[in-house]
């Protein structure tokens, strides 16, 4: 059943936000129909098409809803046609239910932090708590923000539709932080009781960005942060091994996906040949591109590494971006210089559970074994995903 709730809900909440125009309804309805699977399919079967089941019995519950709820004439009329199939509004350049509801999702006239919740939990079938994780946030404030994202939706009738050309640039932005963000909760799945790594979440944020890649090829952001997918996506079949994380210099790199490196690398070659000023996912990109260029960690280009990260200063000065340049500085200048850096981040990233990972990598090179221990252990504290708790708890219990 969990494979098919992450498989169908974007589907079945994408579709219902289509016929009725209600998010809130759309999310509701899609939860019942769910929770009515999990009661009858152990006794009646799966059905030959989960996703088609699951969206008609969504339907059915939305339409009983607005019958309990309205005591109006005209609106008994409205919950009875809305059981008629019509045909959907003129939807934009790209037909594709999940994309109109991003776009909706992350309008304008929403917060930014709304945009990206709601689209997490609407299109991605995130959980709060996995969203509140990978937003850094409180599980409250998050639901909080969700719910007003969603009043708000219906209160401004935000329409449900891919933006007119014209307004396609603007709008963009807020939907590739979503996008990066799905991307990421896949990468290193955070929920418990998730694998730790999601490939549906991941498959999905790429096809996704597949079909904004199509509707603005020229855009820069969009290609870099596709071929940034590919490039990180093509190192999965590496990554675990025995339930447990497979740090980067450990991977057996014969078994990375050689046809989305060369995917990944053109479209890196294909931006940097317009000669036009690269912005964040472009550069995060490039790295992947010198990463998986490399043969063997030996033959990292790390020099390369570092004068990306100082570009990628300029464009997004955060203290997640000063940590991973710190961590390619330590390849070049020593773990010492290295943890200066880092230990000046403390104050803003405290609660991050990977500044405690590079600490302790750093202090286990520099023999600070009960220091390293120590950032081992706030590092497993913070960790949701279970492969790496695996893998920190190993590399902690190692130093003795």
């Amino acid at each position: 059943m969990t494979r098919v709730h992450r498989a169908e809900w974007a589907r079945v909440v994408a579709a219902l936000t289509r016929r009725f125009g209600d998010l809130g309804l759309a999310e509701d309805a899609a939860a019942e129909a769910f929770a009515t699977a999990v009661e009858r399919w152990p006794a009646d079967g799966v059905p030959p098409n989960p996703g088609a089941w699951l969206t008609t019995t969504a339907n059915r519950k939305a339409i009983d809803r607005l019958r309990r709820e309205s005591k109006r004439d005209d609106k008994h009329r409205e919950a009875w046609m809305v059981q008629d199939d019509t045909p959907p509004e003129p939807s934009g350049a790209i037909d594709d239910d999940r994309l109109r509801l991003i776009f909706t999702c992350c309008h304008p006239a929403l917060a930014t932090p709304a945009r990206v919740a709601l689209t997490l939990r609407m299109v991605g079938g995130l959980t709060v708590p996995e969203i509140a994780r990978a937003l850094l946030v409180r599980e409250t404030t998050l639901e909080q923000r969700i719910t007003r994202a969603k009043a708000k939706i219906k209160a401004a009738r935000i329409p449900y539709r891919v933006p007119s050309a014209e307004d396609l640039p603007a709008r963009v932005s807020s939907v590739l932080t979503v996008l990066f963000l799905v991307f990421n909760e896949g990468y290193l799945a955070t929920g418990p009781g998730t694998d730790p790594i999601r490939h549906d979440l991941t498959a999905e944020a790429i096809r996704l960005t597949r079909l904004l890649h199509a509707l603005l090829p020229d855009d820069g952001e969009v290609t870099g942060l596709l071929a940034l997918m590919l490039l990180t996506e093509a190192r999965r079949p590496a990554r675990v091994s025995a339930g447990e994380l497979v740090a980067l210099d450990e991977q057996d790199r014969a078994t990375w996906d050689a046809a989305l490196i060369a995917e990944g690398h053109g479209l890196v070659r294909e931006r940097l040949a317009a000669g036009v000023a690269p912005g964040r996912y472009q550069i995060l990109a490039a790295i992947n591109a010198v990463h998986t260029s490399a043969r063997d960690i030996r033959d990292t280009d790390w020099s390369q590494v570092v004068a990306l990260y100082d570009q990628l200063v300029r464009v997004d000065a955060s203290p997640v971006v000063a940590l991973n340049r710190a961590i390619a500085v330590a390849e070049l200048d020593g773990p010492e210089v290295a943890l200066a850096a880092v230990d000046r981040l403390g104050d803003q990233l405290a609660g991050y559970h990977a500044y405690h990972v590079t600490r302790a990598d750093l202090l286990r090179r520099l023999r600070r074994d009960e220091e390293a221990r120590a950032a081992y252990g706030k590092a497993i504290e913070l960790a949701g995903n279970t492969a790496e708790v695996a893998y920190l708890t190993r590399r902690r219990d190692q130093l003795g």
